[in-house]
């Protein structure tokens, strides 16, 4: 079953970060308790200073890693994920800070090692591209993608979503089998429908806020996916299925 083949199913959940309300988000160890309790995992790609994929949110790492305190990084404020080397990120805690009582160290997560546990345990995965524009040129970024999960050799089981639509139309334009998201928060697009069209996306991923259900049922009848985040209410993802809706992104699994 491919990722397209799967949102013909209803009521899909996906793990937001992985099971990211209870294990620190964008883990291995965050995507192994997600087993079971989802439908699809997510997870956040960027790159480090020497091009390594590397999984993480933030565009710094003062929040999810123990980097303010280590000394051989004092120097490197604003932490910018971008600034250092794949060597050094790995030199980082990725595990501790979540947890209030005790350490609980978690090693840095990378593409391939996000993509190697996806194949080995049969599950289907929604890599956010994290908008880098400022640091990488787009077709670098996506060329780099693609030829991660080309290697992996599970295209089938991949969605593309970002921020930043161009590449989006860029992999469409290099690698069309793989499916793609526009990710929006805000608002939406202007004349959404054909600007959907315009960038070949397969599904559009919006904020809780801008689901209703006429969008819904446009997005539906035009032939397009629809998925909402983050949802962590009960009560209102069942509304938001009850519209059409094909899947919410959730921290809480069940």
């Amino acid at each position: 079953m491919s990722f397209l083949e799967l949102f013909k199913r209803p009521c899909l959940i996906g793990a937001h970060r992985g099971s990211r309300a209870l294990y620190p988000e964008n883990t291995l160890c965050a995507l192994e308790k997600s087993i079971g309790h989802c439908d699809f995992i997510e997870i956040d790609v960027q790159l480090s200073s020497d091009k390594i994929l590397v999984v993480m949110h933030d565009d710094t790492l003062e929040r999810t890693t123990n980097i303010k305190e280590l000394d051989a990084y004092k120097s490197r404020e604003p932490y910018k994920v971008s600034d250092f080397s794949y060597e050094e990120l790995s030199t980082l805690d990725y595990g501790s800070w979540f947890y209030s009582d005790e350490i609980k160290p978690e090693p840095l997560l990378t593409l391939k090692i996000a993509l190697e546990f996806i194949k080995e345990n049969h599950l289907f995965i929604n890599i956010e591209i994290k908008d880098i524009h400022n640091s990488f040129e787009d077709k670098e970024v996506i060329s780099l993608v693609l030829q991660e999960i080309a290697e992996s050799k599970i295209k089938d089981h991949v969605l593309i979503s970002s921020f930043r639509h161009q590449y989006l139309l860029l992999s469409k334009e290099i690698q069309p089998d793989i499916p793609t998201a526009v990710l929006v928060e805000k608002k939406h697009p202007k004349n959404l429908i054909n600007y959907l069209k315009s960038l070949r996306v397969d599904a559009y991923h919006c904020s809780d806020k801008l689901a209703d259900e006429i969008t819904v049922g446009n997005l539906k009848s035009t032939g397009f996916y629809v998925n909402i985040y983050t949802v962590n209410d009960p009560i209102r993802r069942q509304q938001l299925f009850d519209m059409g809706v094909n899947g919410v992104f959730s921290d809480y699994l069940e």
